[in-house]
């Protein structure tokens, strides 16, 4: 296997042929701008890493890693419209550089556009990856509505919570493994393990984006910190104050999550305070920790050499120990 950065560098420079303008330009600009914002390219590095793990050709894993990064920017686009965010990667959001409209329809195309990259494979193999991803989609949609249905919800459990981060993040995640191995002609049970491991990473690479949402250092998150408090996302760190906090903390916490409340950033730094506080914010770290470890026990299973493990094993590792 090689270095991550050159998985890195080998997906951009195809993704630099596949980002070009087309007609009409106020169509395919914002879809050229979002793809070319950056962001940490996880998920298709892990499906050319998967399939170079099982010694298949990384060359043809390219058309599907790059079919995962169109479907997730097509999803950020459309998140961002919902949740109304001013920033994404430091930059404006689609919809605030252009329109609402225009948000919609490109985020609509690139949805389209992920599913041509599957046609450049054989029969059987594009059967396999369609099937994959059209499960992967209307789960990520799934995780989407959930996460809308519980800022206005009362009572959202941790199990709810858990469940919404898996179809929203970790499934995509998961998917994209699953498809490196695929392309790569693993066993089916390689195929499986490989989709639990990335589940379980997207599941604790969530809950970290959810701790440096509150926490992380803005010049570096990329995102306006404090947007899940602003936006009363019932994260885990939520959830976690809720469940240890004093009486007098717990329902000033849900009156802040509940009002119109100007000081926006007045109301950030309590409840960051009541995190901490509680120790919901050492809960969540906790629950990194636990998923992560979770990820590297599927990993130990996997039939590929302990040198390609532990490739996997310290891009995790990475992953968990990042402030971005």
């Amino acid at each position: 296997m090689k270095a991550i950065e050159i998985y890195q560098k080998q997906f951009l420079a195809y993704l630099k042929d596949y980002a070009t303008v087309r007609e009409p330009k106020t169509l395919y600009a914002p879809i050229q701008y979002i793809l070319n914002l950056g962001g940490k390219r996880l998920r298709p590095v892990l499906t050319l890493m998967t399939a170079d793990c099982f010694d298949g050709d990384v060359d043809q894993a390219l058309d599907a890693a790059l079919a995962v990064e169109v479907f997730h920017n097509f999803s950020l686009v459309h998140d961002d419209i919902m949740d109304a965010a001013p920033l994404r990667r430091g930059h404006q959001t689609v919809h605030e550089k252009w329109d609402l409209n225009t948000g919609i329809l490109s985020g609509d195309a690139m949805l389209i556009m992920a599913y041509q990259l599957f046609e450049s494979y054989p029969p059987e193999t594009f059967q396999n990856l369609a099937k994959l991803f059209s499960k992967t989609a209307l789960e990520v949609c799934e995780g989407q509505q959930y996460d809308i249905d519980f800022e206005t919800r009362d009572e959202v459990s941790i199990l709810d919570y858990l469940k919404m981060i898996e179809y929203k993040t970790a499934v995509l995640v998961a998917a994209a493994m699953k498809m490196g191995a695929i392309i790569a002609g693993a066993s089916e049970d390689d195929q499986n393990r490989c989709y639990e491991f990335g589940k379980n990473l997207g599941i604790a690479f969530q809950l970290q984006d959810d701790y440096l949402d509150a926490f992380g250092n803005p010049e570096t998150f990329g995102k306006q910190v404090g947007g899940d408090i602003i936006e009363n996302k019932k994260t885990y760190l939520y959830l976690k104050a809720l469940e240890f906090s004093s009486e007098n903390d717990k329902q000033q916490l849900k009156h802040l999550f509940s009002s119109e409340n100007n000081d926006l950033e007045g109301k950030v730094e309590i409840v960051k305070q009541i995190f901490t506080v509680s120790g919901a914010a050492e809960a969540t770290k906790k629950a990194i920790t636990s998923y992560t470890k979770k990820a590297f026990e599927v990993l130990q299973v996997i039939t590929i050499s302990n040198k390609n493990k532990q490739i996997l094993q310290d891009f995790g590792t990475q992953l968990m120990t990042r402030d971005v």
